[in-house]
């Protein structure tokens, strides 16, 4: 592994301004860059202790061979200088906004003559006018399909356009009205682009203005006993309510806003952004994209914010009046101040702590987390890749055979209490919960701790395997395969299959081993599963640990952790085996945590059951608020009367309160004097 010492610069040599940084790999490639407020304490972190880095900053660290900067007078400028470097080096480390998809958004052409409705995909272009984006491209035709008729503007390519004015005949939404035809003169550039910018009007928001002219100018028809266009106007404003229909408002006051949110893991982070003009949904867009260091979900918000925005012109007007995050980077006043130049008006960022808007951002904030759990589900039903991910496990960790059966074990707890553990059963890359096994642990005091679980769970779980193999008449030493034709008497009938219990004909629960077993954990974890497994004889399983912080596999007595590439679908494949027992152990644990009989400080006390614990804890809250009410406050509690009150209020002064914390007998939570 290089050294990045070899390249760091000389103490003192970084200057203390604001600037960017440059990471050059040994080819002079631009691989990362960065900006700080202050570049010698940002670069300094970089060659800290390189064990400590997270894992793709460490990978950056060790494949940079060089480092330089650029000093700038502002943040504001160090912002516009890394966006701009970005956008030239393309590097490799830096945080890349990929769609997941690709979004179709409705465009308008005004850079042509005749300026064109279209859907469009794809970088945005200059001279270009854009609405949305969609989530699908039917949506936009349908949408355009109502507004044609009121605003009949030209769809069709620049080839049909050239040749229906050739032949003087316009296509068929000439005829049917939903087309002005400026190819064979009906109307001319100027009119059909008034018939475009009152579109596009519409389509920015200026909905009541458009109406209401619609509304007036039938009315004038009428008056004027034109009936025939009369009821034309009405069909239009009929077309543009029901256009209208389709978006819902969601914030009355007709804000212009983006309202962005987040779903993050330790490796990757969903972004869903819906764009809301004139107080409506008009578009959504998400991305999934890697988390290259430990970044926290205000420098995610910087990102994005950098990379997204920066996108558009200057004086675009896609940029909206306020961006509503779900938390305010550090650099947030630099920020604010760099959009604010690029829209030219204010911008503002903030957190939307109430109302419609605080509503809206828990919705996106829920579609983020459901594009993250698409995203990661999205390999597992790819055979392919489940192939690969079982070939690279057995390439990367030395096994002898591609593991087909993988097992993971996790332990869940809340401070040493009610402790379980749970194990999952990957065949194939994909769960079979039917394999799928809990267990209660003891809870044996202190020095008790997750590597004394792991190997209790792991003991009881192979223990009942040695246990099966000998019940079908095999040696806990030998090979059940091997023997599988001797002939013994004592051996379950010849047509019960292996691992099926002859009394039930159920599969014995711990019949078959896995390939590979998983532990949650590090390398202490790994270390007592495997004196376990050694203990008991059994050499015929492989094990691993995955440590949650870094994705680190750590092997039995192996110094240093296995890294596996962060593309890897062996990896993922370990993380989502992971991922999958820690959901079982916690869905376990929270089951059993309910249903224990946690003594509460008002037990004992006559004529107070269970429900009316439960009445006066939600009336009062806590012990110390009941212990400051007096017996009519008390007696104000359905089913609580005065005789129950004063024996109540003589239980918590003799003291019996501070004996036992109340609990919530509905949660199992324990409720806090204060």
């Amino acid at each position: 592994m290089p050294d990045p010492s070899t390249y760091r610069p000389a103490p003192g040599t970084i200057p203390l301004e604001p600037g960017v940084y440059k990471f050059r790999d040994d080819r002079g490639r631009v691989i990362y860059v960065g900006k700080a407020k202050s570049l010698r304490q940002r670069l300094n972190s970089y060659f800290a202790d390189v064990a400590g880095l997270h894992q793709r900053t460490r990978q950056m660290v060790t494949t940079a061979a060089s480092v330089e900067w650029t000093v700038v007078r502002t943040e504001v400028e160090a912002l516009q200088l890394e966006y701009t470097w970005i956008k030239e080096f393309d590097p490799r480390f830096n945080v890349r906004y990929r769609d997941d998809k690709s979004y179709p958004s409705l465009a308008v052409t005004l850079y042509e003559e005749y300026p064109r409705l279209q859907v469009m995909r794809g970088p945005k272009r200059k001279g270009v006018r854009y609405f949305g984006p969609y989530s699908h491209a039917w949506a936009i035709r349908e949408t355009l399909d109502l507004l044609l008729r009121v605003f009949p503007a030209r769809t069709c390519s620049a080839g049909v356009f050239k040749r229906a004015g050739q032949v003087g005949r316009p296509c068929l939404l000439g005829y049917i009205d939903k087309c002005s035809a400026p190819c064979v003169g009906r109307v001319s550039a100027e009119e059909h682009r008034e018939i475009v910018d009152d579109f596009c009007d519409f389509m920015a928001g200026k909905t009541e203005q458009m109406m209401r002219r619609i509304d007036k100018q039938m009315a004038q028809a009428s008056a004027d006993l034109e009936f025939e266009r009369a009821a034309r106007l009405r069909d239009d404003l009929g077309a543009l309510q029901r256009a209208l229909e389709k978006q819902a408002v969601v914030f009355g006051d007709g804000t212009d806003a983006d309202v962005v949110a987040f779903a993050e893991d330790d490796l990757e982070a969903a972004v869903q952004v819906f764009h809301v003009r004139g107080g409506r949904v008009r578009g959504q867009r998400g991305w999934v994209v890697d988390r290259l260091e430990e970044t926290g979900t205000g420098e995610l918000v910087e990102q994005f914010v950098t990379q997204f925005y920066g996108l558009f012109t200057d004086d675009d007007n896609d940029i909206p009046r306020e961006v509503l995050v779900p938390q305010l980077p550090d650099d947030v006043d630099v920020l604010a101040e760099w959009l604010t130049e690029r829209r030219g008006s204010r911008v503002s960022l903030r957190v939307p702590q109430r109302g419609d808007k605080r509503a809206l951002a828990e919705t996106v904030a829920r579609n983020a987390q459901q594009a993250l759990m698409q995203h990661k589900l999205k390999r597992a039903s790819d055979l392919t890749a489940r192939s690969r991910a079982l070939g690279e496990l057995q390439e990367s960790l030395e096994l002898t055979t591609s593991p087909l059966r993988i097992e993971c074990f996790d332990i869940s707890h809340v401070q040493g209490t009610n402790v379980v553990a749970s194990m999952v059963v990957f065949e194939d890359g994909l769960p079979r919960k039917s394999e799928y096994r809990r267990f209660a642990l003891r809870e044996t005091g202190e020095g008790t701790g997750d590597v004394q679980w792991i190997a209790e769970v792991v003991r009881r779980r192979f223990a009942r395997y040695l246990d099966e193999q000998v019940a079908e008449g095999a040696d806990a030493d030998s090979d059940p395969a091997a023997e599988a034709n001797e002939d013994d008497a004592d051996r379950p009938r010849a047509d019960v299959a292996p691992g099926i219990d002859p009394t039930t004909g159920r599969p014995r629960k711990f019949a078959y081993p896995p390939n590979l077993l998983v532990v949650d954990g590090g390398a202490p974890q790994v270390a007592a599963a495997q004196r376990v497994l050694t203990e008991l004889g059994i050499d015929d399983v492989s094990l691993v640990g995955l440590a949650k912080r870094l994705e680190e596999v750590w092997l039995p007595e192996q110094p240093y952790p296995a890294i596996l590439p962060r593309t890897s679908e062996g990896l993922y494949l370990l993380q989502r085996v992971r991922d999958e027992a820690h959901r079982f152990a916690i869905t376990y644990h929270r089951q059993k945590r309910s249903k224990a009989m946690t003594v509460s400080a008002l037990d004992g006390i006559p004529g107070l059951g269970e429900t009316r614990r439960k009445a006066l804890l939600r009336r009062f809250g806590s012990l110390k608020r009941l212990r400051a009410a007096g017996v009519d406050e008390i007696v104000e509690v359905p089913g609580i009367g005065r005789q129950t009150a004063q024996a109540i209020i003589a239980a918590l002064v003799d003291g019996r309160a501070d004996a036992q914390p109340a609990v919530n007998v509905s949660t199992g939570e324990v409720i806090d004097d204060d």
